[in-house]
């Protein structure tokens, strides 16, 4: 099946989620302006059309991508390339695409979500079928707690979470400007609101030096903590190798430590952590999302689902399918992108989504591809920005 035509379009939100974070505000945009909106790829292939779409995070967070960057890397460069390939060239095509733009990860991933929505739908299978079988039907959801100025406005969203959803993990968001000692004030305040039965662990997205990670988690590890996510700058992996020894048993997971399939490989070799969280956004898709998965496998290191997916049912159910095709014993703790599946308002071009809460979990339909229909009507309604490449 060869490509035939690509459309990019980029949509505007009726919602508008922020958030704050040690490395930077999470925003996905007022209305009517492009930053933070998501990026929709609409790939046409011989009768069939694939479905991806990824919301850039810039300005914050590593990533330098933006809708701007996203879109010409698309229209101008990886575009023209894929036109007249085989669909199901995917190696090929990440060589081209690694030729052509250096990284580009939210390009990438928009296009290769893209090409697996199409093959589900040309085979008649979910996209599942095609990244290793379905061994996890019901995905159990993570909930990110947000930093905030008040500890009782944290307590407040993780029991919610809780008490709303059925959400059995939470991650508390640390790097507080108050300093470390304020980020156990608010996790033991969360642990003491939701119970012992309740999975809690820490994020400070880099927001600590060495010294005061090791206090924080020492602090944190009397009262119940379950994991601990990049406490520390992302490229020092011997800090990290360090905290994991001090943790004695406490999971380490890299998550703005790892950006490629090169730096899975590198903190395998340094026994730097746990786990690995994998954000498909920022690795490039499913096809290298599953390659970093080899890696953790050989490795003994087990895979965590990040992302929020704000408001995308599309970029929701990619992370869906990837975790349902992975063994629960390769995984832990749970999937980030519960914030995709209407928690925070619905995905406005998809009025019937096929990926809702149960229990905090979420069930992989059986339906061909990513499962994910849009509106037209919407669609039409919200877009922003359209380009294509044929």
């Amino acid at each position: 099946m060869k490509i035939e035509r690509i459309e990019v379009v980029v949509t505007d939100l009726e919602g508008r989620l922020q958030r704050q974070i040690a490395s930077g505000p999470y925003d996905t945009g007022g209305r009517g302006g492009l930053t933070g909106k998501p990026v929709l790829v609409r790939l046409y292939a011989e009768g069939v059309v694939g479905l991806g779409q990824i919301r850039p995070i810039a300005p914050s967070h590593l990533l330098p991508d933006t809708v701007r960057s996203m879109v010409s890397a698309i229209v101008e460069y990886y575009g023209p390339r894929l036109i007249g390939t085989d669909l199901a060239d995917v190696e090929s095509a990440w060589q081209m695409f690694d030729r052509t733009l250096a990284f580009n990860a939210n390009a990438r991933a928009a296009l290769d979500h893209a090409v697996v929505d199409a093959l589900g739908k040309a085979y008649g299978v979910p996209a599942y079928a095609l990244l290793g079988g379905l061994c996890q039907p019901r995905v159990p959801l993570e909930w990110s707690v947000s930093i905030a100025d008040e500890t009782a406005t944290m307590v407040a969203e993780a029991v919610a979470a809780v008490e709303r959803f059925g959400i059995r993990v939470l991650c508390v968001k640390a790097g507080h400007a108050g300093g470390w000692r304020r980020d156990v004030v608010n996790f033991r305040a969360v642990r003491a609101a939701v119970g012992a039965d309740v999975a809690v662990g820490v994020d400070a997205n880099m927001g600590w030096s060495v010294p005061d990670a090791k206090r924080a988690v020492l602090a944190m590890a009397e009262v119940g903590l379950d994991y601990i996510e990049q406490p520390i700058e992302r490229r020092n992996v011997a800090g990290l190798a360090a905290i994991r020894t001090l943790a004695a048993g406490i999971p380490v997971m890299a998550d703005e430590s790892l950006l490629t399939l090169q730096d899975a490989h590198a903190l395998a070799l340094a026994g730097a952590v746990d786990v690995f969280c994998i954000k498909l956004y920022r690795v490039g898709g499913l096809h290298i999302a599953k390659k970093i998965a080899a890696v953790a496998e050989s490795a003994g290191i087990l895979l965590n689902v990040g992302g929020l997916a704000a408001f995308s049912q599309l970029e929701a159910a990619a992370g869906a399918h990837f975790y349902a095709s992975t063994p629960t014993a390769q995984t832990m703790p749970a999937a980030e992108f519960v914030f995709g599946l209407g928690v925070i308002g619905r995905d406005p071009l998809v009025p019937e989504p096929a990926y809702t809460i149960d229990d905090g979990c979420v069930v992989v339909p059986a339906l061909p591809g990513l499962g994910v229909t849009i509106d037209e009507a919407q669609l039409t309604r919200l877009t922003l920005m359209r380009e294509a490449v044929a």
